[in-house]
C-alpha cells in the first residue's frame, strides 16, 4: 500500500503541472487582460469590454505611441510600461510561467492585482462562507439521504418508494437558484412569511450577542442558503444508497442469515450495512470537496454571501491572475489529494480491497 500511495503522490506533480500549463496558455489568448482593465477604468469606460463594445473601430483606439493595448487613448507610453513592470508582463510568457510555478511550489501566491491584499489572506477571508455551505450541505445530504435510501431499499416497489422517488427527482430537477428565490419569497419577507433574514451570515449586532445568541443567529442566517444548495444533492445520494443496499440484500449471505433466524434489523445493520455503505462512505471526501469548491455564484449572490464562488467570478471578470491561478493551483492540489484520500477510505472501510495488487 505504501508503494501505491507514493506513486499516487508522485503522479500529482505532472497532473497539477499540466492543469497550470493549460490554463496559463489559455489566458494568453483571452482578450481584456489586467492592464486593459486598468486602462479602460482610467478612460472612464468601466471595463475593457464596454470600451470595445461602444468605441467603434479597434484600430482607432490605439493612440499611445506603440502601445498594443486597446483603449490606451492619451496615456503616456511610460505609464503603460510601468504597469507592465508592476504586473510582470515585461517578461516573456515562459519566464512568467516558470516564476509562477517556482513561487507556487513554495506556496508563495503573491498579491491580488486590484485589492492590495495577499491571495492567501483574500481566500481565508472568503472561506468561512464556502465552508459553511459545503459542510452543512454535505452533512444534511448524508443524514437525510442514507436513512431514506435504506428505507426505500427495504420498501422497494411500495407506494412509499414510488412517491419518495418522485419527490427527490422533482427536487433534483429544480434549479438551485430558482429554489433559492422561492425560499426568499416565501420565508424571508418576500410576500408571505418573514422567518429568516434576506442576506448575510450574521446580524449587525452579532458581536453584542451571547454565545448562545451567536449560535442561534448563525443557524438563522444559514438555513435558507444551505437548503438551496442541498436540494439537488438528495437524489443522487439517495438512489445510490438504495441501489447499493438492494444489490447486497439479494446476495446469498443475506438469504443464509435470514434462514438462520436473524431478524431484519440484525441482517440489515449487522451484515448488509458495512458492505452496502462502502461506496457511500468512501465518497464522502470527494462529495464535500465538490460542494465546497463548487460554491454557487448564483446562491451566494441571491443571499448576499461573500464566498469563494463570487471571488472566483470577480477575479475572472477583472482578470486578477494571481487570484485565478493561485486558487486553481491550491484547489487542484487539494482535489488530487482528496482523490487519494477516497481510495484510502475504501481500504479503511473494507480492508479486503488492495489497490496495489491491481497495479500492472
Amino acid at each position: 500500500m505504501g508503494a501505491y500511495i507514493l506513486r499516487r503522490l508522485l503522479l500529482i506533480i505532472p497532473t497539477l503541472l499540466g492543469i497550470m500549463i493549460i490554463n496559463f496558455t489559455l489566458t494568453q489568448f483571452v482578450p481584456g487582460g489586467p492592464i486593459e482593465q486598468i486602462i479602460a477604468q482610467l478612460e472612464g469606460e468601466g471595463d475593457v469590454f464596454q470600451g470595445i463594445a461602444g468605441g467603434g473601430d479597434v484600430g482607432e483606439t490605439i493612440q499611445a505611441g506603440d502601445s498594443d493595448y486597446v483603449g490606451a487613448r492619451g496615456l503616456p507610453p511610460e505609464f503603460i510600461e510601468e504597469l507592465e513592470r508592476e504586473f510582470g508582463f515585461d517578461k516573456p510568457p515562459l519566464q512568467r510561467f516558470l516564476n509562477m510555478i517556482w513561487n507556487y511550489a513554495r506556496f508563495d501566491f503573491g498579491e491580488s492585482y486590484f485589492r492590495s491584499i495577499s491571495v492567501v489572506d483574500l481566500v481565508l477571508e472568503k472561506m468561512p462562507v464556502s465552508i459553511t455551505l459545503g459542510l452543512w450541505s454535505t452533512l444534511i445530504a448524508y443524514l437525510v439521504s442514507i436513512p431514506l435510501g435504506i428505507r426505500k431499499a427495504v420498501k422497494d416497489g411500495s407506494p412509499f418508494d414510488t412517491w419518495t422517488s418522485g419527490a427527490i427527482i422533482v427536487g433534483y430537477a429544480i434549479p438551485g437558484f430558482l429554489f433559492a428565490v422561492l425560499l426568499l419569497v416565501v420565508f424571508a419577507g418576500g410576500s408571505y412569511l418573514q422567518w429568516f433574514p434576506l442576506r448575510g451570515l450574521a446580524s449587525d449586532n452579532f458581536d453584542d450577542l451571547s454565545l448562545l445568541g451567536k449560535i442561534g443567529d448563525y443557524f438563522w442566517h444559514i438555513t435558507l442558503p444551505v437548503l438551496a444548495s442541498t436540494i439537488s444533492s438528495f437524489a443522487t445520494l439517495t438512489l445510490l444508497t438504495k441501489n447499493s443496499f438492494l444489490d447486497e440484500i439479494k446476495k446469498q449471505y443475506v438469504i443464509t442469515a435470514k434462514a438462520k433466524g436473524l431478524g431484519e434489523g440484525a441482517v440489515l445493520y449487522g451484515h448488509v450495512f458495512r458492505n452496502a455503505m462502502l461506496i457511500i462512505i468512501a465518497g464522502f471526501p470527494g462529495l464535500f470537496i465538490s460542494v465546497f469548491f463548487g460554491s454557487s455564484i448564483i446562491i451566494e449572490t441571491i443571499f448576499s454571501l461573500d464566498g469563494l464562488g463570487r471571488l472566483g467570478f470577480e477575479a475572472a471578470v477583472a482578470r486578477d491572475y494571481p487570484v485565478i491561478f493561485a486558487t486553481l493551483y491550491v484547489f487542484g492540489l487539494i482535489g488530487l489529494l482528496v482523490g487519494l484520500l477516497s481510495d484510502l477510505m475504501y481500504v479503511l472501510v473494507d480492508p479486503r480491497i488492495d489497490f496495489e495488487s491491481r497495479e500492472t
